[in-house]
């Protein structure tokens, strides 16, 4: 199901602290390849048999602020008792914007079409080597880590507000409902408010440069966040299109 080649070990980065990524796989063979190769590279590794299992550490780690937060979810699609996909659709119904790498043996346009819009950051197909699995992971791990950098507490802009702590919005006094990609888009923006990002730099820093799907994905994206947002969308007032380059905020 995988490829034995191993990863080079020069090509880690050195970590500034251990990051947890939860193994989400009933292969056991697989599942034990795969927390060997990331705890050779430095990462604490837990792991799961079954979408119940994983689920609960998941809620524990959530719950528990004593423990350091899980970074990676690296999930299977196809488990015992909760498979992947209503994981991914149920973490990020709760709002949870953990990456998530899906695993999976089916290889079809639509199977990862499907895995991406239902939540997940990313996707592999087996079989895969262990060098661009650690590659996917590191990656994500570092575009999480880049989102936190750009996050403060709270910002602010006319009558909207985003508490990144919270991933929530309040809008007009009221609290707005994002999907996890609308949210991130927004807190982007808000991050560099009236920087002009390209659809390129949009999939790039919210989709991840491994998205294989279509640029007009941002559009849409942008239409809902308007629709959310905008008192008429047609007029914009938070997002704006700048032609021939993209988008700003404000």
């Amino acid at each position: 199901m995988l490829s034995l080649e191993a990863p080079q070990q020069t090509s880690a980065q050195p970590l500034t602290q251990t990051q947890r990524i939860l193994v989400v796989e009933d292969e056991d063979v697989i599942r034990q390849m795969i927390t060997i190769a990331l705890e050779d590279e430095g990462y604490e590794v837990l792991v799961a048999k079954d979408g119940r299992t994983a689920l609960s550490l998941l809620e524990e780690a959530a719950k528990n602020s004593s423990n350091p937060p899980i970074d990676l979810v690296v999930l299977d699609l196809m488990l015992p008792q909760v498979n992947g996909l209503d994981i991914c659709r149920l973490l990020r119904y709760q709002g949870n914007i953990i990456p998530i790498l899906i695993l999976s043996a089916k290889a079809s346009e639509t199977d990862r079409v499907l895995g991406l819009e239902v939540g997940a950051d990313d996707y592999l197909t087996k079989p895969f080597s262990m060098r661009e699995l650690i590659a996917r992971c590191r990656a994500l791990i570092r575009r999480q880590n880049f989102s936190t950098e750009i996050s403060s507490p709270c910002r602010k802009y006319q009558d909207l507000t985003l508490y990144s702590k919270e991933c929530r919005v309040v809008l007009r006094g009221e609290e707005i409902a994002l999907a996890p990609k609308e949210y991130r888009i927004l807190e982007l923006f808000m991050s560099y408010p009236k920087r002009v990002w390209s659809r390129e730099q949009l999939i790039e820093n919210v989709w991840g440069a491994d998205f294989m799907g279509d640029m007009k994905t941002v559009d849409v994206h942008i239409r809902w966040l308007r629709e959310k947002l905008e008192l008429d969308p047609s007029q914009p007032q938070y997002i704006i299109t700048v032609r021939g380059f993209g988008y700003r905020f404000g």
